[in-house]
This record gives C-alpha cells, sequence and structure tokens, in this order.
C-alpha cells in the first residue's frame, strides 16, 4: 500500500499575529456595539436615571415601565396599534420581496441576452444612483396623483420595486458569478429561461440577493415619509411612533422604548442572513 506524507499547513500569520488581530476585531466591535448597547440601556432607565447628571452609561435600576408607557400612548391613539404595525410589516415584506424579484430578473436580461441598447439602459441605471430623493419628491408625486396612488399603500410598495440600486447589485454578480457556458448547457438540455432563472440563476447569486434583503427592508421598516400617506390609518409604525417625541420631555423615556422597539426588526434579520452570506461568498465562487 502507498504511503502519503501529508504536509502540515503553513500558517500565513503567527500565533502572536492572529491574538493581535482578534483582539483588534473584538474592540472594534464592541465600539460598533456601543450606540445600540446605549439605546438598550436608556430604555430601561427609570425617569430619575434619565435626567441625572453627569449622564450615566448603564442602568442601575432596570425597568420596562418605558415600554408600557410606550404602549398605553399609542393605546390612545385613534387608530390602533396593530394597524400600524400592519401597514409596516405589509410594506416592507411586499416591497422587499418584490424588489428582490424585478432587480433579478432585470439584471439576469441585461447581463445574459443580448439587444440594442442593453448598455444605455444600465449607464441610466448607475446615473440615477446620483439623484437624492429630496430632487425626485416632486415628479414621483405627480406620477403618484396620475396613478391616483396617493393615499394608497402602493405609493410606498410600487417605488421599492423600482429601486436601481438593486439592478445595479444583481448586475455585478450576475456577471462575475454566472458564466455563459452554463446556462447554454442548460437550455440545450431543454431548460426554459424561467427555469434556468430560478433553477441556477438565483441559488448562484444568493450573496447578493440575501444582501439586498437586508437593506431594502432596514429602508422600508424605518420608513417614515408620508409625502403620499395622509391618511392616518395607513400611515407606517414609524411615523406613529416618531410622533411621541412631540410630547415633551415627559416622554423620552418612551421615545427611548420606541427606538428599540424599531431596531430589534432589523438587527433580527441581520443575524439570521449574515451567516448565510459569508458562507455562500465563501463557496459560491465560479470560473468559466
Amino acid at each position: 500500500m502507498a504511503k502519503f506524507r501529508i504536509a502540515k499547513k503553513r500558517l500565513n500569520r503567527s500565533l502572536g499575529g492572529d491574538i493581535s488581530i482578534g483582539i483588534f476585531l473584538a474592540l472594534f466591535g464592541l465600539v460598533m456595539a456601543l450606540p445600540m448597547v446605549y439605546a438598550i440601556t436608556t430604555s430601561l432607565k427609570p425617569a430619575d436615571e434619565l435626567w441625572v447628571y453627569p449622564p450615566r452609561f448603564f442602568v442601575t435600576n432596570p425597568t420596562f415601565k418605558n415600554f408600557t408607557d410606550l404602549f398605553r400612548i399609542l393605546d390612545t391613539s385613534t387608530v390602533p396599534f396593530s394597524r400600524y404595525l400592519f401597514n409596516t410589516v405589509f410594506v416592507s415584506v411586499v416591497g422587499t420581496g418584490g424588489h428582490v424579484l424585478l432587480s433579478s430578473m432585470c439584471a439576469y436580461a441585461i447581463c445574459k441576452f443580448k439587444f440594442k441598447g442593453r448598455s444605455f439602459i444600465f449607464q441610466l441605471v448607475v446615473l440615477s444612483l446620483m439623484f437624492n430623493t429630496t430632487v425626485t419628491a416632486i415628479p414621483n408625486f405627480i406620477i403618484m396623483s396620475k396613478l391616483h396612488w396617493v393615499d394608497t399603500l402602493a405609493s410606498l410598495v410600487v417605488p421599492a420595486f423600482g429601486s436601481s440600486l438593486g439592478l445595479y447589485l444583481m448586475k455585478q454578480f450576475i456577471d462575475q458569478m454566472i458564466p455563459d457556458a452554463i446556462l447554454e448547457a442548460a437550455r440545450i438540455d431543454g431548460a426554459n429561461e424561467f427555469r434556468i432563472f430560478f433553477g441556477i440563476v438565483m441559488p448562484s447569486v444568493r450573496p447578493a440577493w440575501l444582501t439586498l434583503i437586508i437593506f431594502s427592508f432596514q429602508g422600508l421598516w424605518n420608513l417614515s415619509d408620508t409625502n403620499y400617506i395622509y391618511r392616518e390609518d395607513l400611515k407606517p409604525l414609524n411615523y406613529a411612533l416618531h410622533q411621541i417625541l412631540s410630547g415633551g420631555v415627559t416622554r423620552v423615556g418612551a421615545s427611548a422604548a420606541a427606538t428599540v422597539l424599531m431596531m430589534v426588526v432589523p438587527i433580527v434579520l441581520f443575524l439570521f442572513t449574515q451567516s448565510q452570506i459569508v458562507e455562500t461568498l465563501a463557496t459560491s465562487g465560479m470560473k468559466d
């Protein structure tokens, strides 16, 4: 029986270098987490600790009174809290899903189908990334008014479908990760374009659409723009929570609790998807 010698893997860094990098990353992560920790501790502070001077970073006597005050204030509103929550969840889920699907389809068509004007279209997409939302506010309102979408959730959901950032991101990933030879082989085997798209393209660019889900959902979840919504029962949760700030100093604790409430869902979504993004980025590289 032949014997094979397995060479010991040589490390590129010394043990001291690995420890130093680990310490640096731990310190850097701690600094990045400080604002979130401070927001949580502030939401648990009683009234006497909220106004103590000098301010304290950690809470001494934690209490959930700020959260109970928050829900009590929301219960006194003419619109129930569940309605605000439904509006935000509906806009976030539907807007994110449509954005990922349409961006991926459009990027696939631009990357893998040769037609006149595709480079010009992509240049327009890149150019649109330069425009601030303030610049496009009036044209967008005119469009929504002509479509009779003012005071409807469609005015929040449909614009999310056409965000140019998703198309740009998906196009870059499809160019790098999907060789034309694989698509040609699938067509020879009889696969149609929908099967190729959902069976080959989307699994291969999973890092892109997972990242896109995080950014799109976070933006829609924190949406407080009411340029197109004037009915109280159609306004998002973030808008309702921001109204608490208008109550003055007596609602500082409730506003701190509202801040924590709004950041919980995006953080949980990121925690569930970040490991998949790292894993897929490490294993999904393909070469033609």
